[in-house]
């Protein structure tokens, strides 16, 4: 099993508008391809990480699984959509895909 860990920081100022677009991302896109199965989580920086940054958490069985999501959000026009709409409230390169394998 496997955490796909998708991470932004936020603009100055920001944060709040961030959440609030990955939730609609969460409800309008995701639930399209069964973000809810992955048991997706938004988390935000608090103690020892950066304050702005954001991230959301896909648990997946395998990585064959988290391909089949890439592929199936990747053909969903309101995603790209959805990304140039975030995108003013982002820094700039600051995007970042880690999978950690979740030992039992």
């Amino acid at each position: 099993m496997f955490s796909a860990r998708w991470q932004i920081d936020a603009r100055f100022g920001h944060k709040q508008t961030v959440l609030d677009l990955m939730r609609k991302w969460e409800s309008e896109i995701g639930s399209q391809v069964g973000v809810a199965d992955l048991k997706f989580q938004i988390m935000t920086g608090s103690i020892g990480a950066r304050e702005a940054t954001v991230e959301s958490h896909h648990q997946v069985e395998s990585l064959v699984q988290l391909e089949e999501f890439f592929a199936r959000i990747g053909k969903i026009d309101a995603h790209a959509k959805w990304g140039k709409e975030i995108e003013p409230y982002v820094v700039s390169g600051t995007s970042l895909w880690q999978i950690f394998r979740i030992v039992e």
